[in-house]
């Protein structure tokens, strides 16, 4: 009876564990949609950034 115990408290623990592993992973997989988000806003300020750098150069240049 014992070893049907300790296995039984043994797969408790796995079962236990294996859900803090799927709640982990389903929170890295948040965090990595907000940095995927974050990056892809900066993307696209970056190009607007570098569209008014190359405006305002080029009327530096004509004036």
């Amino acid at each position: 009876m014992r070893n049907v115990a300790q296995a039984s408290t043994g797969t408790a623990e796995v079962t236990s564990n294996m859900a803090g592993v799927a709640r982990a992973s389903e929170e890295t997989g948040a965090a990595a949609n907000q940095v995927l988000g974050a990056a892809s806003e900066l993307s696209r300020q970056s190009e607007r950034l570098s569209a008014e750098v190359s405006r305002f150069l080029t009327t530096v240049r004509a004036a």
